[in-house]
């Protein structure tokens, strides 16, 4: 739980903080994030803008505190569907999470934008995004560690991997604190990042005049690829 704020001092500049947050983030909705500017939130707000440079010194300094917003939003709701589904069947659990994070994106499409579509031409994500960011994926591996753990999931090799990819698999395994073999972390991450893949089409219009009902095309790609995962087919 964050700590809450004991003087009227700090109240205020919590207030006026979230207050920025969210004009900035009706800019967003409006113009995009080349768009966002402190000059602008402040002419919504009714304030110079002096008075919100004392908050955020800079747009990318606003934009960074909108992407840490967005990452931890998906991320809570990935962490919430993991959690709540403790005990059932790892292939269920990784779709409901999947279902999470797509509900999610159709519902905040801007913010889904903002953190995982096009870079914002000039702007350089400080590392401040870096834990915001790794909630979400986090959330999904722990749920397939989970399903390595009890059995669930097949590990049998099928195909060799690569020296430098170990390499890589070793460092995320440390960075996460997993324990997923190569063989289900190959397949983990390609099921994730075709989850991911999956959403921007859907988003971002690319699945125009070829696909007709997204709902059903989603969950028949969802069970094809929580089945590869898994090691079912």
């Amino acid at each position: 739980m964050p700590i809450q704020p004991t003087t009227a001092r700090a109240r205020a500049r919590v207030e006026m903080t979230n207050d920025i947050k969210v004009a900035a983030h009706r800019q967003l909705v409006e113009v995009g994030p080349d768009g966002v500017s402190l000059r602008a939130v402040a002419r919504e707000l009714g304030v110079v803008s002096s008075a919100v440079y004392r908050y955020f010194a800079s747009r990318d300094e606003l934009l960074t505190a909108l992407i840490i917003d967005g990452y931890d939003a998906v991320g809570a709701v990935a962490e919430h569907a993991a959690a709540a589904s403790v005990g059932r069947p790892v292939g269920e659990r990784w779709a409901l999470v999947a279902r999470s994070v797509r509900a999610w994106s159709l519902a905040h499409p801007h913010d889904y934008a903002l953190v995982y579509g096009s870079p914002v031409p000039g702007y350089q994500a400080p590392a401040d995004t870096v834990s915001p960011a790794l909630r979400v994926t986090v959330a999904a591996m722990t749920v397939v560690a989970e399903g390595v753990e009890a059995g669930e999931i097949d590990v049998t090799p099928t195909s060799p991997v690569a020296r430098p990819v170990h390499a890589d698999f070793t460092l995320i395994r440390a960075g996460m604190d997993i324990a997923i073999p190569d063989e289900v972390m190959a397949r983990a991450i390609a099921a994730w990042t075709g989850l991911l893949g999956h959403i921007s089409y859907e988003l971002f219009g690319h699945l125009h005049n070829g696909i007709t009902d997204y709902d059903a095309f989603f969950e028949h790609q969802l069970d094809r690829t929580t089945r590869g995962l898994v090691g079912a087919g």
